[in-house]
């Protein structure tokens, strides 16, 4: 193999995702494993669409995507690394701060949340505003990568296209809705949940959630 595996940095039901090293320039990269031989046609296909989504969604906006191969039974998929997830950074915040989890938030902790939750809202609307239009349908913090970017100067990218769909209205009016039961429960919009038709609008809902959590502030409480 070219990469040295450091870390583990997390799994689930479609795979790992290593932290590597580049046996020839050093660089590190995180690596999707997935073992694709056992898996049913239709979550081969969801794997698929990953690849395909990442190679598409050439942009700051989206994790980078490398490079992917076939080894034995396994599909590999190398992206950029990012250090941290909002999931992480969710967890964290109240030590940072030195504050209780229910304590409010000071205006520099404030200020920090708006500019990531801008930034989020940034990269949902690049995949609202492609060609065709994309939609996650798993917004969530855990797929949500905090890394800094020197060049464009931002923080926040989104990463598991495993779910995301082509959405185009103009050309596809058939298919202006989605009706498959996709998603994670917690950040899941109710017309999904009751599967009823949905649109991209349902990760507008997913974000009011994350919001949420984001300000310690619960609207639906």
């Amino acid at each position: 193999t070219q990469f040295i595996e450091i870390s583990t940095i997390g799994s689930g039901g479609f795979g790992t995702v290593f932290k590597v090293k580049h046996k020839l320039d050093d660089r590190i990269y995180a690596v999707k494993r997935v073992q694709f031989g056992d898996f049913s046609e239709g979550k081969k296909q969801r794997i698929l669409n990953e690849v395909k989504s990442l190679a598409k969604l050439d942009s700051d906006f989206v994790v980078k995507y490398y490079h992917s191969w076939l080894e034995s039974s396994h599909l590999y998929i190398q992206m950029e690394y990012c250090s941290q997830s909002l999931q992480t950074l969710l967890a964290d915040k109240p030590n940072v701060f030195q504050r209780q989890p229910e304590d409010q938030m000071n205006a520099i902790e404030y200020f920090i949340s708006c500019e990531i939750f801008k930034e989020l809202l940034e990269c949902v609307q690049y995949l609202h505003e492609s060609i065709p239009r994309v939609i996650h349908r798993d917004l969530k913090p855990e797929n949500i990568l905090i890394e800094r970017n020197v060049k464009s100067n931002r923080f926040v990218k989104l990463c598991d296209f495993g779910l995301a769909t082509d959405h185009d209205p103009r050309r596809h009016t058939r298919s202006r809705y989605q009706h498959s039961f996709v998603g994670t429960y917690r950040y899941m919009s109710p017309e999904i949940y009751h599967s009823k038709p949905y649109n991209h609008k349902s990760d507008i809902y997913s974000l009011c959630l994350i919001g949420e959590q984001l300000f310690n502030v619960y609207l639906q409480s």
